[in-house]
């Protein structure tokens, strides 16, 4: 199971990503979670919010270049090792991590994973009784 994440690149300024969650606040979308990554030039804004289409649009009226991507949101019991339980499940199977990020919530811990095989990657997860989360369930 997927959702949808929003990927926004920003120049490498003071300022540019507090403009950018200023913009969404006001007109009401909530981020679940985010990430950035920068380098000397720009920034890489990854973020899934309460309602993706909507912020797309805002974002690009804008002219706020963005993307929308595909990951993989799964809940884990929030102890230690257990994320590592799953990076080896895709490991032995040969799928390698792009990218994730991962936040606590509660008595799990939520992972947003973008393998390099998602559909490949999908059918690992479901086979290691892995819990996949919703875009609503953020």
């Amino acid at each position: 199971m997927t959702i949808q994440q929003i990927s926004v690149f920003l120049e490498n300024k003071p300022g540019r990503l507090a403009d950018v969650l200023l913009l969404l606040g006001k007109k009401d979308i909530t981020i679940h979670a985010l990430t950035i990554a920068d380098t000397s030039e720009y920034g890489l804004l990854r973020m899934i919010t309460g309602d993706i289409q909507r912020a797309v649009q805002i974002l690009k009226e804008q002219e706020i270049a963005c993307n929308l991507s595909e990951v993989l949101a799964i809940s884990i019991p929030d102890k230690a090792g257990e994320s590592a339980v799953v990076l080896s499940a895709l490991d032995k199977a040969g799928i390698s991590i792009d990218y994730m990020y991962a936040f606590s919530r509660c008595e799990d811990a939520i992972m947003i994973i973008k393998p390099t095989n998602i559909n490949e990657a999908n059918k690992v997860l479901i086979n290691n009784n892995v819990k996949f989360i919703s875009q609503n369930d953020l």
